[in-house]
């Protein structure tokens, strides 16, 4: 099992999402600033452990940062930055150094911009996308074997980045979400726009590992057969049932044993996180 991977599956997962067929957009809304569910100086970071059999180790972690800026004309704007790794003990095998980092509106999440540089044993990937008023992407895509790709893509009004879309689930209004029914929304990478569905399951009490027992909202999300998963399970995935909706442990099934994410540590949450017990 790609060291690679684990680091992927974790950035995915954490959005609530998984690929399916298109669907009406999810609104994209205008969000008061009072119900915002991050603020400016937020940082989490989560560890990627991996299990199989006997095994059972973590293999890496990715930290995400989010500052607030300002454009020329005065307008606010936020700035996240999410960088994953290996630890040094699997760098040996197989060492990742990747960024991920967007800049969206503080008003409705939408995205303007979108960076990603991965570097993973020998494989290479940028990704540099500038997103437009009428949904078309600017898409520059270049990897150290292949010609660079500049292209337009074509999304809609629901179409993020993974990073924005990670701050923008956040601020969906669950309440008025039925269990059970699939939400649609999209994202963009590499040269590609991909279909996506999330689907509440209801509130669990949830134990993280090293930070105790937590009232949760659980949702699921059917993962696509191909070379990792079977098709068969579902991705699950558990987050704060407070204010800050803060993902808190996803786990998935793989071929080859499973992957489990958990909040290791957070910092500069914008409300109480009165969803610890």
């Amino acid at each position: 099992m790609k060291i690679k991977i684990l680091l992927a599956i974790s950035l995915f997962s954490i959005s609530l999402f998984a690929a399916v067929k298109v669907k009406p957009c999810t609104p994209v809304k205008d969000v008061p600033e009072h119900l915002r569910a991050y603020d400016h100086g937020e940082n989490l970071v989560y560890v990627i452990n991996y299990r199989w059999g006997v095994i059972n180790t973590d293999v890496g972690e990715a930290a995400v940062n989010l500052t607030k800026k300002r454009h020329p004309n005065g307008e606010e704007y936020f700035h996240s930055v999410i960088t994953g790794i290996t630890y040094k003990f699997y760098d040996v095998f197989f060492k990742v150094r990747d960024l991920f980092e967007s800049k969206f509106s503080t008003k409705n999440g939408r995205p303007f911009y979108f960076h990603r540089d991965i570097h993973e044993g020998k494989y290479t990937m940028k990704n540099t996308f500038h997103f437009q008023p009428d949904y078309t992407i600017k898409a520059k895509v270049e990897r150290k074997t292949d010609p660079v790709i500049d292209t337009v893509l074509v999304g809609r009004e629901c179409t993020f980045d993974l990073v924005s879309l990670f701050y923008f689930s956040r601020n969906i209004d669950f309440s008025n979400i039925p269990a059970g029914v699939e939400q649609p929304i999209s994202f963009a990478i590499d040269n590609e726009v991909f279909e996506l569905y999330y689907r509440l399951i209801g509130p669990e009490v949830k134990r993280i590992p090293g930070l105790g027992q937590y009232k949760t909202l659980k949702f699921a999300a059917r993962v696509v057969a191909g070379e990792v998963f079977s098709g068969k399970d579902e991705l699950i995935i558990w987050v704060t049932d407070d204010r800050n909706r803060v993902p808190l442990m996803f786990e998935t099934p793989i071929k080859m044993g499973r992957v489990i994410g958990r909040l290791s540590s957070f910092k500069n949450l914008k409300h109480p996180m009165i969803s610890k017990i």
